[in-house]
């Protein structure tokens, strides 16, 4: 990590007082696989913590498992807080696991590129979540999700920049370290607004 921040601090000065200000962010790590995904689905569009609250509940009802998730009712979904939509997306991920569509355990092996091709062809999984799979599950050093509102709104605050083109432009200079300026970035909208977050 040393390493990106040190090449970061070179790029803009915004970082330093990230840091000077809030210390160090914290590099999010999550297992990966099947019960990632789903929590990542669950996550979208709405606040990490509504969505963790409503992933332990399935936990709690249900083993999180391709087997479970493809033949639990959509009423059990819907009494657990899931969306009729998401309980679709959580449903096409589980049968893509099962008739072998999906070998998510391979996604480690191959390039980021590679995984967003795979995952992109599933219903209910878009750009947004591929990014966050393939930085807290895969480490994968360079990816800025543009489609992250407090990624967004950041940049728009400390680099007064408000166009999505413009943006995508100027991140490239923070290329091969985007993913750690993405948590610098999230580690300053998280502190400004006390909000306290576990991966």
């Amino acid at each position: 990590m040393q390493e990106a921040i040190d090449y970061l601090l070179t790029k803009n000065s915004i970082f330093q007082e990230i840091i000077e200000k809030y210390g160090l962010p914290t590099i999010p790590k999550r297992p990966q696989g099947f019960e990632t995904l789903v929590l990542l689905i669950l996550e979208q569009q709405v606040s990490i913590d509504s969505a963790k609250a409503t992933f332990l509940k399935i936990k709690n009802h249900a083993t999180c498992n391709p087997e479970t998730m493809s033949v639990l009712p959509d009423e059990e979904f819907r009494n657990l807080g899931v969306s009729r939509q998401k309980t679709k997306y959580i449903k096409i991920l589980a049968e893509a696991v099962l008739n072998k569509a999906l070998d998510i355990e391979s996604l480690a092996t191959k390039s980021a590129k590679e995984v967003r091709e795979e995952l992109i062809q599933l219903k209910g999984i878009g750009n947004w979540t591929i990014d966050i799979y393939l930085m807290f599950c895969l480490q994968e050093p360079d990816l800025i999700p543009l489609g992250d509102i407090a990624v967004i709104n950041t940049i728009k605050e400390l680099l007064n920049i408000h166009d999505r083109q413009e943006m995508e432009i100027h991140v490239e200079q923070w290329s091969p370290y985007r993913s750690y300026a993405t948590y610098l970035l999230w580690h300053y909208y998280l502190n400004k607004r006390n909000k306290k977050i576990t991966y």
